[in-house]
């Protein structure tokens, strides 16, 4: 009896440690990916001229394709992006699709906010943030897809660069 109950403390033990170290592994993964909450798109009239912000059906057009301009200098990405001290935009939300995912920015006069960031399938993804610039890059083995919203010197600008 005494030595059953010797293996079952044992067993509590060690499954009580495992659960412990596999929890705390988790939790340092998955603190890393903490994103801005979701904003929600500002109520409008609806006219029959009037066309909605955005939708979760409708596919934007695709804008055209050409070369980024390399930032100087790149900051070395992390885990969780910065947050921009740049004030709270309520502009035009605009949405890109690319080959390596869909971006959704919130264009203001002055400067811009990332609403959204979604890799398609097969693609990572990484995010920089800077007080007049944000690059969202897509990866799939060697192909790489950047998205760069811009405003340092005129009003928010999106260029989308394939490499």
């Amino acid at each position: 009896m005494r030595r059953a109950l010797v293996h079952v403390l044992a067993w509590t033990l060690a499954t009580g440690a495992a659960v412990t170290l596999s929890w705390w592994g988790v939790h340092t993964v998955m603190a890393g990916t903490a994103y801005d909450p979701p904003r929600a798109l500002p109520i409008t009239s609806a006219t029959p001229e009037s066309k909605p912000l955005a939708s979760s059906t409708a596919r934007a057009a695709r804008p055209s394709r050409s070369p980024a301009p390399t930032p100087t200098p790149t900051p070395t990405p992390s885990k969780t992006p910065a947050k921009s001290p740049s004030p709270t935009t309520s502009g035009q939300v605009r949405s890109y699709d690319t080959d390596g995912g869909r971006v959704v920015f919130d264009l203001g006069k002055t400067s811009a906010s990332l609403v959204s960031a979604t890799p398609g399938a097969g693609w990572s993804m990484q995010v920089w943030k800077t007080e007049t610039w944000i690059r969202v890059e897509f990866a799939s083995g060697a192909d790489r897809v950047s998205v760069f919203c811009t405003w340092h010197d005129s009003a928010p600008r999106v260029e989308i660069g394939n490499y």
